[in-house]
């Protein structure tokens, strides 16, 4: 199921929590709204779900305006942070709620029901914890328990808000390719919001990524890492050093004098450089398009050196990934070239 968002607005007295936004799903994608606390995107997510509503616009499921339809009339299966699970209720019990509270007319058979729920039980790989209470799982069966909830119900569109939040690191990551798995063998369209950058750009088709209330910028997890559209986006998500530089007649030169580097953009006046750890080279002395830094700090990490390096003449430290075998002790003189950078 496509997914369309048209002029979208949410105030809440004086605060835009969204400001106009624009976005439109492929069917079957698995798309992440990406940003910090405040952006927005879970404002977005419960918009789709029909658990808030808009000051303005419209939502599209495939063509078919449902700005006004109630959650319940859309759906939709939701799964949030805290689980919501009924801690009264068996994990069998949990699983099959949605199927049993329907109207007589719609509600399958019991046996039909049984048959889902041992179907989901393998589904997220937990067969033999029907019989369970919430309470006797951990934290990562809970949540497998609350996505099989939200499967139950055979939804046309799966919407998650931050499902990970409140587990531990590891078992974060061990869910989130288990995620994705279950997304691929489903085949539903999937909304995921997320803080945690490394989260979307494993998982995700395409990025969204948010700002106060508006969209920055959207593409596939090497657009957004690899050619980030604003200053903002290059900052969020990934490492990146900012350097100051002027730019004009096709050139950005960093600092006072320090560097020279061709600039695309043809911009001219004050801009900033960012530069990520991994894209500089080391150079020889006096190269134009060479920073001289003196080393703070090295060690090995992998198959790089990271190094902690104070680029002459200014206050904010250089963070510089070279291979492991480079020699750099504190208080060496190096020169390094960028050789791939953004120019904002």
């Amino acid at each position: 199921m496509s997914i369309v968002v048209e002029n979208i607005s949410r105030r809440f007295g004086g605060f835009t929590a969204l400001d106009r936004i624009t976005l439109e799903t492929r069917p079957g994608e698995f798309l992440a709204l990406l940003g910090p606390s405040g952006s927005g995107k879970t404002t977005l997510l419960r918009t789709i779900a029909g658990l808030d509503f808009a000051d303005e616009g419209h939502v599209l499921f495939d063509g078919q305006d449902m700005t006004g339809t109630p959650a319940a009339e859309r759906r939709i299966g939701f799964v949030f942070q805290n689980y919501a699970l009924f801690r009264h209720m068996t994990v069998a019990q949990n699983i099959s709620f949605g199927l049993t509270v329907r109207k007589r007319r719609d509600r399958p058979a019991k046996a039909a029901i049984a048959a889902k729920v041992a179907e989901l039980l393998e589904l997220i790989q937990l067969p033999e914890l029907g019989d369970r209470y919430p309470a006797q799982l951990s934290g990562g069966q809970r949540q497998r328990v609350a996505l099989a909830r939200a499967l139950a119900i055979e939804p046309r569109l799966l919407l998650l808000d931050e499902p990970f939040g409140a587990l531990d690191a590891q078992v974060r990551k061990d869910l989130r390719s288990w995620l994705r798995r279950i997304h691929d063998e489903t085949g539903l369209t999937s909304i995921f919001v997320t803080h945690d950058q490394e989260e979307a750009l494993e998982i995700a088709d395409r990025i969204v990524v948010m700002r106060g209330g508006v969209i920055e910028q959207i593409g596939t997890p090497a657009e957004v890492q690899g050619a980030p559209a604003t200053a903002f986006v290059s900052s969020f998500i990934g490492e990146t050093n900012r350097l100051p530089v002027t730019r004009g007649d096709g050139t950005a030169v960093i600092g006072d004098a320090l560097a020279t580097l061709p600039d695309e953009a043809q911009g001219r006046g004050p801009g900033e450089i960012h530069i990520r750890p991994h894209d500089v080279e080391l150079a020889e002395p006096g190269d134009a398009a060479a920073l001289p830094v003196t080393v703070l700090a090295s060690r090995p990490i992998g198959r790089s050196r990271r190094i902690t390096a104070q680029v002459v003449g200014m206050d904010e430290p250089l963070t510089i990934d070279l291979p492991v075998a480079v020699e750099a002790s504190p208080g060496q003189q190096l020169a390094v070239r960028p050789v791939r950078y953004r120019i904002f």
